[in-house]
């Protein structure tokens, strides 16, 4: 969901602080994953879940391809600043708009719990919120509109501590490969053990237990994947990708959410190595067939968006009732429609402004549109009436009628 950047490294004789060329079959795949994100929490596609794995190894991938192509000028500081500036600006205005929309909804229900869980969303922590406070990922989520969020929190958390690691490594491309595999080998003992509670929550959304899917990405970038994909030939890679592609479409089809046998038992992990093996496939022959079909406009566009689409969807998805005549597809065409027209928009006006340092964006225009900003959210959020205990069920039930 994170990271967009993506391609191959530069020639060693490029300047400083090269960029890797785009590889438009990544965002293809960005824009599968979050579609079917969109179609689970529609109820159309119940192992669309799945998506989000595809989003932490792509965000693997891309993170540490860049770590290592960097690694003899690795600033983290400026790797740091980088990062926020690509998810926060869709965090903060989703933030400060949720409160208000689930107000003027009538939703107090949803206004509370977005009270509630906004300093931890703030503190990327609030999967661990969850986790502690007990609030299940698989019944619960409904009732709250930052619910999503918590595979945003693993996503920093990976951000955050990833760098630091590989620096020590010194951006030696077998170590890192060794701490990857030997991470994710972990995360999945952690998860085979944890998913066997009757609540899997914390299996689900654990930072160390969903570690495996981020690693897998990340050696996936490392020299020995990307030396072994460029000996394949090029009808092999293309046998390869579309039973790759083919594996995870019937899994996301057919698992029926944390019911379905052995997803936390190993299940899960080999749908991110899949992905992992399909996404380092692209990367180093973005121009074969599944490349190509990937990387057609409509998945492309749409992967474009994926990140603010995914932050945006949930939200609107809750606040968007089901009745008057109003449900199933026709619902969903409009809730999903709802949705990419607010991450359109938030993605041109304030996300890539701040992401490409637009004029507004920096020096003092910076520090004042902050400060104009810090402002406006106080104030909408000091006009908002408190909700009362106990209001906002009468509309919880007509969402069921």
């Amino acid at each position: 969901m994170g990271a967009s950047e993506g391609g191959r490294a530069a020639p060693s004789g490029a300047q400083p602080a090269p960029r890797r060329a785009h590889i438009a079959a990544l965002d293809g795949l960005r824009g599968i994953a979050v579609i079917g994100v969109l179609l689970f929490h529609a109820g159309h596609l119940s192992g669309g879940f799945l998506g989000v794995d595809l989003f932490f190894v792509l965000s693997g991938f891309l993170i540490t391809g860049l770590l290592l192509q960097e690694k003899r000028r690795l600033n983290l500081a400026a790797f740091w600043k980088r990062r926020a500036r690509r998810l926060l600006p869709a965090l903060a205005v989703l933030i400060v708009m949720t409160p208000p929309l689930a107000w003027a909804a009538g939703r107090t229900d949803l206004l509370r719990t977005a009270q509630q869980d906004t300093p931890w969303v703030l503190a990327q922590a609030v999967n661990w919120h969850y986790i502690a406070e007990r609030i299940g990922y698989w019944n619960a989520s409904d009732t709250r509109p930052f619910a999503h969020l918590w595979s945003i929190a693993v996503e920093w958390q990976f951000y955050l501590a990833w760098p630091l690691i590989v620096a020590l490594l010194g951006g030696k491309r077998w170590r890192v490969a060794v701490v990857a595999l030997t991470g994710a080998v972990v995360s999945l003992l952690l998860m085979v053990r944890l998913g066997a509670a009757v609540d899997t929550t914390r299996a689900y959304e654990g930072t160390d237990t969903r570690a495996f899917s981020v690693l897998l990405g990340a050696a996936a970038a490392t020299m020995p994947v990307r030396e072994a994909v460029a000996r394949l030939p090029r009808t092999a890679v293309d046998l390869t990708c579309a039973l790759l592609l083919g594996g995870p479409a019937v899994a996301w089809a057919v698992t029926a959410g944390e019911e379905a046998p052995g997803l936390f038992q190993g299940g899960m992990f080999a749908h991110s190595l899949a992905c992992a093996a399909l996404i380092a496939l692209l990367a180093g022959a973005p121009e074969g067939r599944a490349g190509l079909v990937l990387g057609s406009a409509v998945p492309r566009r749409i992967g474009e968006v994926s990140y603010s689409l995914y932050v945006w969807h949930w939200p609107i998805y809750l606040l968007l009732p089901r009745h008057g005549g109003l449900d199933g597809w026709a619902w969903t065409a409009v809730a999903a429609g709802l949705s990419l027209a607010a991450a359109v928009v938030s993605k041109a006006l304030v996300e890539d402004p701040v992401r490409h340092r637009a004029r507004w964006t920096t020096g003092r225009r910076g520090w004042a549109a902050l400060a104009a900003a810090v402002t406006v959210a106080a104030a909408a959020w000091a006009a908002i009436p408190q909700p009362r205990p106990g209001a906002g069920t009468v509309d919880v039930s007509r969402l069921e009628e």
